[in-house]
């Protein structure tokens, strides 16, 4: 960060706005004299008084005055701020002492080349979902948010790895968009028209892009979005495109865009292929020369199509290439709808156990699905590339103060409940788009610290924390887990997590498959939080989240210091 006057004290930077104008004003009048070698902190300064400012100028909120090349003060012409002035003016006091605050050009300590913070080693685009409309601005407060939280993770967790930086950047892309118009807005009755002008701004963008008029619009400006903000950096630090890798944390909304603008998806092309499908089950009735110019065509459109889905697989054809200028390295997604998208588009598990069944690695080399078990929004994605893993839990994300944590990629799949056997035809599988019903796990930092604010805060008017404890030790000894986490009633699904496998558990579904590399890792509940509250709270909660910093920072800083993934199977276990 560059700077050039800085307030006496903080010694933080003004607005470069005003900076450029104060410094255009001081050169001019002040050029060539020369200032002080050095300057004392400790030093108290001379007084002075509004009749000895030799210099002003007049700013939008304040003005400026110069009583010497080293004396400069800035006042607020705020309306408080003139009485203020007066009165204590009247008493005797100086105008500086009173109410102007010092300026100094130029930084307290010297500069030096040492000082440089390290190349950017590993860029991280954080790409927003819904409700941007709403406030502009709020990508880049979140960013800014996980920014500090990865700093302080770094300070602690990565202090040697002083060659090696991790940048964050925001990708603000709804505001450029066009989309409707005022189209929705002349079609929005008056009533309520606060809480509708907040749908408008929010919800409306899911409508948005799932509608074939405007995806192709959102698309296509995220994506020029991102690759503008690249070739930006690059130029600007020409090191990093030959030897930077490039990661990208989307929430919610987000990671559906980004995945599709990855992989190439298209509902029209997807239209097309259900339509080529219904034809060539006309097949049989057609001639051999018919049939054979039918399979030549079908042939043809497919290898037109990036990514499809046929038979209820996806399907990537050699010459599928992402539309980024960059090789993305991690592909980080929180608070993610992008399973209940894959589901409705035809996605079912397959039977190899890697990320190549919903996310090819020549695409992407690492696909990361990041939730709060309270998280409305979010849903697992492993079980649509390996059905059991319905019934394993998902990866259980260190607390940040968690002494020698255990390796991600060395953590043993667990089971959530004992497979049983099947005594009719009639039991079913846990859905595959769903997250399973998990015993909660209190762990350290939960992600919703507003939500504990607010179970403290209930505490001091009336609730009280043994009305807490006394309500979840009944939700936990007489409710079933699975009513508690809104399953269907009449489901017997045991609250504890099991680790162990009944012996006939090949009699329902083949577990001794393993994925390559997890997927599903789950932030850990709070010792003092309320579900209720927390389901409010925890999508918007990630950016704050320490827990949510490193992790992020351990598989960009350690990516290739992680373990090779085990074969060991959940059954052995």
């Amino acid at each position: 960060m560059r700077g050039q006057w800085f307030v006496d004290g903080t010694w933080l930077p003004l607005e470069e706005d005003e900076s450029d104008l104060i410094e255009l004003e001081h050169l001019e009048r002040f050029r060539g004299q020369p200032m002080q070698d050095t300057f004392d902190p400790d030093a108290v300064p001379a007084a002075v008084d509004s009749k000895d400012a030799i210099q002003s100028l007049k700013l939008s909120r304040s003005h400026v005055d110069w009583h010497s090349v080293d004396e400069v003060y800035l006042y607020s012409d705020a309306t408080t701020s003139k009485i203020a002035r007066t009165v204590t003016q009247k008493l005797g006091f100086s105008k500086a002492s009173s109410s102007g605050t010092r300026l100094h050009r130029g930084y307290v300590e010297e500069a030096s080349l040492e000082d440089k913070p390290p190349q950017t080693t590993h860029l991280v685009f954080v790409v927003h979902g819904i409700g941007q409309k709403m406030d502009q601005m709020r990508i880049i407060k979140n960013t800014a948010m996980l920014r500090d939280a990865a700093r302080k993770m770094e300070e602690k967790h990565f202090s040697d790895r002083d060659s090696e930086h991790v940048e964050f950047l925001p990708v603000e892309w709804r505001s450029r968009l066009t989309l409707d118009g005022d189209t929705v807005d002349s079609i929005t009755p008056d009533k309520v028209r606060g809480l509708r002008d907040m749908l408008n701004s929010s919800a409306m963008d899911i409508m948005y892009y799932t509608s074939p008029l405007y995806r192709d619009e959102i698309t296509r400006g995220l994506t020029q979005e991102m690759n503008r903000l690249y070739s930006l950096f690059c130029s600007r630090n020409p090191q990093f495109e030959e030897k930077g890798k490039v990661s990208i944390v989307s929430h919610s909304l987000g990671c559906v865009i980004t995945f599709d603008i990855m992989t190439g998806w298209d509902p029209v092309r997807f239209y097309l292929q259900e339509g080529l499908q219904a034809k060539e089950m006309e097949a049989c009735r057609m001639s051999c020369e018919e049939r054979r110019l039918l399979e030549e065509l079908y042939r043809t459109r497919l290898e037109r199509t990036c990514a499809w889905v046929l038979a209820g697989e996806f399907f990537f054809p050699p010459c599928l290439s992402s539309p980024f200028r960059y090789q993305v390295e991690n592909f980080f997604c929180m608070g993610s709808p992008l399973a209940v998208f894959l589901a409705l588009r035809g996605i079912r598990p397959g039977n190899d156990g890697t990320q190549d069944h919903i996310l090819p690695k020549s695409i992407c080399q690492r696909l990361f699905n990041i939730f709060h078990p309270t998280d409305p929004v979010a849903y697992r994605l492993e079980p649509l590339i390996l059905k059991h893993y319905s019934n394993i839990a998902p990866v259980q994300i260190h607390w940040c103060n968690t002494l020698s944590p255990t390796p991600y990629d060395q953590i043993r799949p667990t089971f959530i409940n004992p497979v049983k056997e099947a005594t009719s035809d009639t039991e079913s599988n846990p859905s595959p788009s769903t997250s399973p019903v998990m015993a909660r796990r209190h762990y350290g930092e939960s992600i919703t610290n507003l939500g504990k604010a607010s179970i403290l805060g209930a505490a001091s008017i009336g609730k009280g924390i043994g009305g807490i404890l006394f309500s979840r030790f009944s939700r936990s000894t007489s409710q079933p887990s699975g009513v508690e986490s809104g399953a269907a009633e009449g489901e017997n699904q045991p609250s504890e997590a099991q680790t162990c496998v009944s012996p006939s558990a090949s009699a329902i579904m083949d577990t001794s498959l393993e994925l390559e590399r997890r997927v599903d890792f789950e932030l850990r509940e709070g010792l003092v939080e309320s579900r209720y509250w927390s389901a409010v709270t925890s999508h918007t909660s990630y950016w704050c989240s320490l827990d949510v910093a490193l992790f992020l920072l351990t598989f960009m800083y350690q990516q290739d210091d992680v373990a090779e993934p085990s074969t060991q199977s959940p059954e052995s276990l």
